[in-house]
């Protein structure tokens, strides 16, 4: 396992962590310990942005029961606590580990796990967003948080969590959603009046994603500014329920008020233009409905 400092990053123009990445994937892969979960997809576009929709293969309903019954046995069970040797990419700085999914839907996801239990409903700290920083100046691609279970996060111990940009380019969702922002207007929050829901963007174009340490703090200003945007207290212990989005372009916080649309829990990567449904009867639903009065009902209306 290889150890990274957050003061003494990644070199920003390497593949270095995507390559260390791809060499424990196919590790795990061949001693069972990484179980990827076989989905299906389609998409759906409404209003000009395009959906990436996602649901368990019928060839992998096994696989889903099977990962249901260890959540329903073990509740209480910490899985980065500590997290599989097999499934450990590397140590992010002093205070925390890059560690596969083990049951991912999207190659080369990437959770970004505190070493120390802390709670996924704490306030992000300036360790965590450089761990976060450190990633993306790495990789590009999308980070994002999930702010509690309200928000969608599944454990309740705190991870932050990475995905490449080509798992979600397929059907544009992850760039429609920002295009069309004023990127060079920094330092302050934005909104597109096309998304009918609470949030606030902030732009990232004075980055330098080659100073972790730099790019740590901006990630944290912009997280803050957003925040005060939106009248949501950055500091809170526990945090209000809220999504957090971060690529090298834009930050993007959502407040949340419920898990669930239905019966259809979305996470953060709802509001990238990637959901995730259990059946194809929840696809016609969400088809039926529309995927933005979907992200809407469990955001705020604005």
């Amino acid at each position: 396992m290889t150890s990274f400092s957050a003061t003494a990053p990644l070199d920003c123009r390497s593949n270095a962590l995507l390559d260390l990445s791809e060499k424990t994937i196919r590790n795990a892969l061949a001693t069972g310990a990484l179980q990827p979960i076989a989905t299906e997809s389609t998409t759906l576009a409404e209003r000009g942005f395009s959906f990436s929709v996602r649901w368990v293969s019928s060839l992998a309903l096994k696989d889903r029961a099977r990962v249901d019954t260890v959540t329903r046995k073990r509740p209480e069970f910490n899985p980065f606590l500590p997290p599989e040797p097999a499934l450990t990419v590397a140590h992010l700085g002093s205070r925390h580990l890059v560690v596969l999914n083990k049951f991912p839907v999207i190659d080369h996801h990437l959770l970004i796990v505190t070493r120390a239990f802390e709670a996924q409903t704490a306030p992000l700290t300036p360790d965590d967003f450089r761990a976060l920083a450190t990633v993306i100046g790495a990789q590009g691609g999308l980070g994002f948080y999930n702010g509690g279970s309200v928000a969608g996060a599944s454990q309740p111990h705190k991870h932050l969590q990475w995905v490449p940009e080509a798992s979600l380019r397929a059907d544009d969702g992850f760039a429609s959603f920002s295009r069309g922002l004023d990127i060079q207007r920094t330092g302050e929050a934005q909104t597109k009046a096309e998304l009918p829901w609470q949030h606030a963007f902030m732009s990232l174009a004075d980055v330098d994603w080659c100073d972790a340490h730099g790019a740590g703090e901006m990630l944290q200003h912009a997280f803050e500014t957003a925040c005060r945007a939106l009248a949501l207290p950055s500091g809170a212990d526990p945090m209000p329920p809220y999504n957090l989005l971060a690529s090298r372009q834009w930050l993007l916080v959502v407040p949340r008020q419920f898990e669930k649309w239905q019966d259809v829990s979305v996470n953060a990567l709802g509001y990238a233009g990637s959901l995730f449904v259990r059946s194809r009867e929840q696809i016609e639903r969400v088809r039926t409905e529309g995927p933005l009065s979907v992200l809407r009902a469990v955001g705020y209306p604005r």
